[in-house]
């Protein structure tokens, strides 16, 4: 048991729509993996070709007197999916976004977080954010003051807790005689919104004193054990050369390689969540318990109830605490394009079976 006597399932082999734990198998409505590519075997395959090609890992700086090509083709590939000038990957988000607020620390920018903004964007172990709601926050952004010169707006590009995206209009109405830099972490958004799942960055306003930087962990909708950045050229080249840069170590280069060669099995895998997802919010978006944007593969619920009750029937969702232990509890549905059209189907008859 967790902390806080939650449940916690412990399974052999990979997740997929279905997971066994305890020797018994459960459809799974929970994880990250929004397009489901850790258990596509195509997807597999070019991994396993990108091993054969490049190893299993990278072990050296990239700032090394040794580099691969594979590292600059993918991040140009990436930059002209999302529209950016510049992509850097890195080992992870976490990673990605701490690179980021270093870089911002050393310019001397002063920091100012929105609600729930990720702990990979923090510049210290704890940081006090807002307790409004982010249009709240919002509110309060375009009516306040700035108290430097230089200041860093760090945010997430949704809350992927509640399936709730943002609306970032707001960015046209900061103040124009301010030194701006606009920190996204787009790490639920990346693979799964945007033109043809390039996420946040093309979406944001562009303003001449607005720096814009786009932060996201690779891991989720993407498939990728790795981190990326996306910039302006300046921007990237600097935290390129940064020591924080340079000591860490690369993401493995097979799956970067897989991704130079998947844009295919990306634009199936989007086109079948967006299909789950819009499916199982028309079933069940009369029964009143979820929150949910209408184009985002999270359905949030206040009723935590549902969580056993789906358990008991062999499904299995999102339901613990998070960020911290000691935080409520989160219940929600979470879909993924490895789910059929039945799992989807099944799904929404037992939320209505636990409303009557």
């Amino acid at each position: 048991m967790t902390p806080n006597n939650q449940e916690v399932f412990v399974g052999g082999g990979a997740p997929n729509r279905t997971v066994v734990a305890g020797g018994r198998a459960y459809l799974f409505f929970s994880g990250t993996a929004y397009l489901g590519l850790p258990a596509n075997a195509a997807f597999q395959a070019l991994v396993a070709d990108g091993q054969r090609r490049f190893g299993t890992a990278f072990g050296s700086s990239r700032n090394g007197n040794f580099q691969l090509d594979i590292y600059q083709q993918a991040e140009h590939q990436l930059a002209q999916w999302t529209g950016a000038a510049a992509a850097l990957t890195l080992s992870s988000g976490m990673l990605a976004g701490q690179a980021v607020v270093r870089q911002l620390w050393a310019e001397d920018f002063d920091f100012l977080y929105a609600p729930g903004a990720h702990p990979a964007l923090w510049h210290l172990p704890t940081v006090s954010l807002p307790s409004s709601s982010f249009d709240d926050w919002v509110s309060g952004l375009k009516n306040g003051r700035f108290s430097g010169n230089k200041t860093a707006i760090l945010t997430n590009s949704l809350d992927a807790l509640r399936g709730q995206r943002y609306n970032f209009d707001w960015v046209n109405d900061l103040p124009a005689d301010q030194n701006i830099t606009l920190v996204v972490d787009d790490s639920h958004g990346i693979g799964t919104t945007g033109a043809g799942g390039a996420g946040i960055f093309g979406q944001l306003p562009q303003r001449p004193n607005v720096r814009v930087i786009v932060t996201a962990s690779l891991h989720k909708a993407m498939g990728i054990p790795g981190g990326l950045i996306l910039s302006d050229a300046p921007t990237s080249a600097n935290i390129r050369q940064s020591a924080y840069f340079s000591g860490c170590s690369p993401v493995a280069p097979a799956y970067l390689w897989a991704y130079t060669q998947a844009a295919g099995l990306y634009a199936e895998a989007m086109e079948k969540l967006n299909a789950n997802a819009a499916s199982f919010y028309h079933k069940t978006k009369n029964l009143g318990i979820f929150e949910n944007s209408g184009d985002f593969p999270v359905f949030y619920t206040l009723q935590d109830g549902l969580y056993q009750y789906l358990l008991a029937k062999n499904a299995l969702i999102y339901s613990f605490s998070y960020p911290e232990a000691t935080s409520k509890r989160n219940t929600r549905v979470v879909l993924s394009a490895w789910h059929t059209p039945e799992d989807v189907e099944k799904l929404a008859d037992l939320c209505a079976q636990w409303l009557r």
